[in-house]
């Protein structure tokens, strides 16, 4: 059977949870819709982040990116949306994502957010 787009993020026990270590994944063929025109939106999206107790399983995180596809979003309100979705699902110590979205309109857009905030 195949698989379906989830919203649901599988996590897993952290295996070195006594050390700091930094987790990178690519996603290179995000997709999702402009809300105002339906037209599809492509995207890179790139996470960075140092575990806390628990680590994502990168099926359920495929299932969940692809879940979008259909979404009609802006991309500041994605980027945010998404990076809030890991930080509860995972309780990292530190989190960034970055969505570098294709250029459409003669604009090229990349949304980067951050947990914790970093004061300024």
């Amino acid at each position: 059977m195949p698989s379906r787009p989830s919203r649901e993020l599988e996590v897993l026990p952290n295996p070195a949870p006594e050390r700091d270590y930094e987790v990178r994944l690519e996603c290179p063929e995000f997709t999702c819709l402009c809300p105002r025109t339906g037209q599809p939106d492509f995207a890179v999206i790139r996470i960075v982040y140092t575990p806390g107790p628990k680590i994502v399983e990168l099926k359920s995180l495929k299932l969940y990116l692809w879940s979008w596809r259909e979404e009609g979003i802006f991309h500041e309100a994605l980027a945010n949306r998404i990076l809030q979705d890991l930080v509860e699902a995972l309780s990292p110590k530190r989190i960034e994502l970055e969505a570098d979205f294709n250029v459409r309109g003669g604009i090229h857009t990349v949304v980067r957010v951050r947990w914790p905030q970093e004061e300024r």
